[in-house]
């Protein structure tokens, strides 16, 4: 007798059943599959190398994870956003804590890239032309979005009107940073009419009363643990951001030292500039004055 399992008439005449291991579904000539909900026939045609060098496909792909990871950040920051506004606080927070991971899965993206070395990369660099990831749109608006408004980076997108009138839109928008004083000042903080009645297009600066409303806050995290809780979450945030650009200048020296980038910046040195911004800058300073 043999120990193979038996194969019933439709499995034997080499026909599709619906049954399989553990009950797992087998036929999806007319159901829904996982490449089906996923869009993986698009989304796996979307690297189009320009040359035939072996390594322009991780560049290709390293990139456009970035952008689907920024798409997802963009989704939980505008839903955190919405959230403070509407004082639902505890949302809030899960939304904000799930940013600052994806801006880790971020960081840990550049450690893929810098296994590409110079000559690697110089064997396709030229295939580039002008395109930079400084012309990155959803960074824009992640800058945007959170409070680093420099209207000037408008200008790389002014070939995409539909891009430019959403960036001017989100510039229409108080930003995350925004409401987050603006529930400072709805628990009665004195905050200063000089931020509550700024042009939302325009960054937030430093302002002494913002400080005091978080050196509160510190002195007295029982009284003010929402809030507390709040600033935590923030500075987890630009903690994360602060890692991903800091890679992202560490990787660039790495692979093309001090060249400029190949939209027109001054490579490592634009980057390196770029550390110096700061999102929430009073709550870095209140840790010095407590």
């Amino acid at each position: 007798m043999s120990d193979k399992p038996d194969l019933d008439a439709g499995d034997a005449a080499g026909e599709v059943t619906d049954a399989g291991p553990d009950g797992a579904e087998m036929n999806f000539s007319e159901k829904m599959s996982y490449a089906d909900y996923l869009g993986l026939d698009k989304l796996l045609n979307a690297q189009q190398p320009l040359g035939e060098t072996h390594d322009e496909l991780l560049f290709i792909i390293q990139h456009q994870t970035s952008e689907l990871w920024m798409k997802l950040a963009l989704h939980e920051i505008n839903a955190a956003r919405i959230a403070i506004a509407e004082d639902r606080f505890r949302p809030a927070f899960k939304m904000l804590a799930r940013v600052s991971k994806i801006f880790e899965q971020l960081n840990n993206a550049w450690d893929v890239l810098r296994t590409m070395t110079p000559s690697e990369y110089t064997s396709f660099r030229d295939d580039l032309a002008q395109s930079s990831g400084f012309q990155s749109y959803q960074y824009r608006l992640i800058e945007f979005t959170v409070g680093n408004r420099n209207k000037a980076m408008l200008k790389p997108h002014s070939h995409r009107p539909e891009i430019i009138q959403m960036l001017q839109a989100e510039l229409q928008l108080p930003s995350l940073y925004d409401e987050v004083i603006l529930a400072l000042a709805r628990r009665d903080f004195d905050i200063s009419p000089d931020v509550l009645e700024r042009d939302p297009s325009s960054s937030h600066r430093y302002h002494a009363s913002v400080e005091a409303a978080w050196k509160s806050v510190y002195e007295s995290p029982e009284q003010y643990w929402t809030l507390y809780e709040l600033a935590e979450k923030l500075v987890d945030f630009e903690d994360y951001f602060r890692r991903w650009r800091f890679n992202h200048v560490t990787t660039v020296e790495r692979v093309i030292g001090f060249k400029r980038g190949t939209g027109g910046t001054g490579g490592v040195t634009y980057l390196k500039k770029m550390l110096e911004v700061v999102l929430f800058p009073e709550l870095w300073r209140v840790r010095t004055v407590l």
